[in-house]
């Protein structure tokens, strides 16, 4: 062996080393993976989340991923010559554009579980309106009503305890269902939230096309690594969060007053993006933890 190779494997050891503490806290631990952005249309990226959660799951962790499909979902309502209308980042949803969203992404949903299987890791993939895993209410945009958009007022957790105690992963899609059992679509932020929340999760991983929150969004230098939920208050409330970042903040805020370890925004474009931040010290994205909790529980 010449001493390059040697060099090559040594390192190789050193990474498998440095992971050892994490798979040690996490094994056992239910994590929720918000899956979506480019990661969702890249199918280099798709192969690489798949794999990373493929590989927490082969560890010891419970995964659970809650994808989106808003990129199918417009693709589709514009090939059917649809409109396509947004109020507050919220898709104004119709009868036929539910019918639509819902096709879509329980077309996703079948293709993230057959990926996940190729892996030799059982999935199931489940609709929020099966077993009444997710019930809604009308969700209102600033008053306005929106259509079929639905608000989490309660999450079953027994279909993903039953499918995680029997050693598969649960790919979630985001549609709920009201007590007269009409269909609604569901923001998938909000619906990793509330799942996240209900499971009593140790993480919350959103993934997303940015690197994570910067104090300054015209200056990608001022990336932060870690926020309390206290910074995060006052980050939002300084008007600084721009974009869609505000409601995702939000969402992480909530996360953590309901019981949820930690939430972590990722850039989803970075492969491999989720073991880097589960298994190495200084980890990427952004961390938002409680206020009183540790800047994490081995130093980074």
């Amino acid at each position: 062996m010449n001493s390059d190779s040697k060099e090559v494997l040594l390192q190789k050891a050193n990474v498998l080393i440095e992971a050892l503490p994490y798979i040690q806290h996490f094994r056992g631990k239910t994590i929720i993976v918000k899956y979506g952005g480019s990661a969702m249309t890249d199918d280099e990226l798709k192969k690489s989340v798949i794999k990373d959660v493929a590989l927490l799951k082969l560890v010891g962790f419970r995964p659970i991923i809650v994808h989106g499909g808003g990129k199918a979902i417009t693709g589709m309502v514009n090939k059917l010559g649809l409109e396509t209308e947004f109020v507050n980042g919220l898709r104004v949803t119709d009868r036929e554009t539910m019918d639509v969203a819902e096709m879509v992404l329980n077309k996703v949903n079948k293709g993230l579980v057959s990926m996940m299987e190729k892996t030799g890791v059982k999935a199931v993939g489940i609709s929020g309106k099966d077993g009444t895993l997710l019930q809604v209410k009308k969700k209102l945009s600033g008053g306005k009503d929106i259509g079929y958009v639905g608000e989490v007022t309660q999450v079953n957790t027994g279909i993903l305890s039953t499918l995680l105690d029997n050693d598969f992963v649960p790919v979630v899609c985001p549609v709920g269902s009201d007590p007269d059992c009409n269909s609604y679509n569901v923001n998938a932020d909000d619906a990793a939230c509330a799942i996240a929340t209900a499971m009593k999760a140790s993480k919350l991983v959103f993934l997303s096309d940015i690197e994570g929150v910067y104090a300054d969004p015209d200056d990608r230098t001022t990336l932060i690594s870690e926020m309390t939920v206290g910074e995060a208050k006052a980050f939002t409330a300084s008007g600084h969060a721009g974009g869609g970042m505000l409601p995702k903040l939000n969402s992480c805020i909530e996360a953590i007053e309901k019981g949820v370890g930690r939430v972590h925004i990722l850039d989803g474009r970075t492969p491999h993006a989720l073991l880097l931040e589960f298994y190495t010290d200084k980890g990427i994205g952004t961390a938002i933890i409680g206020d009183h909790e540790e800047k994490y529980f081995s130093a980074r």
